[in-house]
């Protein structure tokens, strides 16, 4: 805010009332709205050189905007963007024409946006062989959802197994779920790490998206804990350090997770962890970076998510804290039935524990849950080195874990890589179809689309095929797109 660049970019400023998205109270901001679309709001009027960062940072481009008088009179609502994702937020002013004045210069910037907007340059494609479902023969499902199934296949070239997620596109747009989807192939596509899950292929047809997954079969750590009810200390340290290394690593290359939970957290064949879903994942984000968008489930959410401020890398510090906790007390350390009360305990109670807990167990999760995160252990410039120096993993050894040279303390039973008793048999007792897209022939192949086609809106240069490597490596295709909402 100390440049007369800035400055000079201002088109409006000024006090408004913002509703909370989850906790629906007015809390005044004072907000400034640029000539390049951002629109940031403060907790107080900031000085010229007053380098606080904001509390609420949106984009109006491609904004749309509506009035009206309720809950409160002189409100007006804008949909516009919050990073990758589309959200509404509702404002309040004084008078009818304060409020016109707003609208005025938001939808202005918003219309010299879209005309001044250059069409991005298209990405150079390198040509490789086209991967179809054709290259795979489909053997179980593995579950199936609203958005399409995930199928056990074996490549024909390779009798590699993996596990194939396919996608209905309509489906996706429809639920607005594009950006997330596209997130999910962004970071499969520039991750390498022993405890993340890895892609092998993305591709479409016509109609569809196709992830081709490393097939893990050990079981979601979630039906192991429902089953035991509780982790011994030990048991928990060996998996909390897998995630650990697997979270600090996605930091190092400036990715936060977002959606921690042990339904996300699966066990491989030997008993290690692999982190699973990414759609919720930000990229860009270094240390100080912040975002604001309200994604994650209810008991998992950290309490600066829950009040509307921008939030940084310890959501996941915070996230590992719950799933902790969940392992060594047998429960959630917060839960109530009525999400309102949920998110007020979240914000306001301190966590309690089991007595049978040792100190240094009860100091990790204790650090990790603190509300405030610029105090969470975790939540300084060190991000995971902090994590891992706690006394509580003093017996790891950091270099030994990546390496998976430390036995994992329990091992999955199952007798074959086919072995699917950790999937639920609803879904692998089913026949394996994939149908064809709707009103096209009964028979019509689900085929690969061609580069011309891959040029349409929403799923731009979807297609991967790569060999693994670091995020730094020179081998990762480049991965821009736009999508339309």
């Amino acid at each position: 805010m100390n440049s007369d660049v800035d400055h000079n970019s201002v088109v409006k400023e000024g006090y408004l009332w913002k509703r909370g998205e989850h906790i629906k109270n007015w809390r005044k901001r004072y907000f400034i709205l640029r000539k390049d679309g951002s629109f940031e709001g403060f907790r107080s009027k900031p000085e010229l050189d007053d380098l606080q960062d904001p509390l609420n940072k949106f984009s109006v481009k491609d904004c749309q905007l509506m009035t009206v008088d309720r809950p409160r009179p002189n409100t007006f609502i804008i949909r516009c963007w919050q990073w990758a994702s589309e959200v509404e937020r509702m404002f309040c002013v004084e008078s009818v024409a304060e409020r016109d004045e707003w609208i005025g210069a938001i939808g202005s910037v918003s219309d010299t946006l879209k005309v001044t907007e250059e069409t991005p340059s298209s990405n150079l494609v390198e040509h490789k062989k086209k991967v179809s479902l054709d290259d795979f023969d489909f053997l179980k499902v593995l579950g199936k959802g609203t958005f399409g199934k995930v199928i056990m296949c074996k490549e024909k070239a390779t009798n590699q197994l993996y596990a194939i997620k396919i996608l209905k596109k309509a489906v996706i747009i429809a639920k607005d779920e594009v950006a997330h989807t596209l997130t999910e192939n962004r970071v499969l596509q520039t991750t390498n790490h022993p405890f993340l899950t890895q892609l092998k292929y993305s591709f479409q047809t016509a109609d569809r998206l196709c992830f081709v997954m490393e097939y893990v079969n050990g079981g979601e750590l979630f039906f192991h804990l429902s089953r035991e009810r509780v982790f011994s200390e030990e048991r928990t340290k060996f998996y909390g350090a897998e995630i650990v290394s697997a979270l600090g690593y996605l930091h190092e290359n400036n990715i936060v997770y977002r959606d921690l939970k042990l339904e996300n957290l699966l066990l491989d064949k030997d008993g290690h962890i692999k982190i699973a879903d990414f759609g919720l994942c930000k990229q860009e984000m270094t240390f100080g970076a912040s975002t604001n968008t309200f994604c994650g489930t209810p008991e998992y959410l950290a309490p600066e998510v829950l009040e509307d401020n921008d939030y940084g890398r310890a959501v996941d510090w915070w996230g590992t804290g719950v799933v902790m906790y969940e392992m060594m007390c047998g429960r959630l350390p917060f839960y109530n039935k009525d999400h309102d009360v949920l998110f007020e305990l979240i914000l306001v109670q301190n966590v309690k524990f089991p007595r049978n807990l040792s100190e240094e167990a009860k100091g990790l999760l204790s650090g990790l849950l603190v509300k405030k995160p610029r105090e969470r252990l975790g939540g300084g410039e060190a991000d995971v080195v902090e994590i891992k120096s706690h006394p509580f993993f003093a017996s790891i050894n950091w270099e030994d874990l990546v390496a998976k040279k430390l036995v994992p303390p329990f091992k999955p039973q199952v007798t074959s890589e086919t072995d699917t008793r950790y999937f639920d048999e609803v879904f692998t007792a089913e026949s394996v179809t994939v149908t064809p897209p709707v009103g096209g022939a009964q028979h019509q192949p689900l085929v690969p689309i061609t580069e011309e086609m891959e040029a349409l809106p929403h799923f731009e240069q979807f297609s991967y095929h790569g060999s693994r490597g670091s995020l730094a490596g020179s081998n990762r295709m480049s991965f821009e797109t736009t999508w339309n909402v």
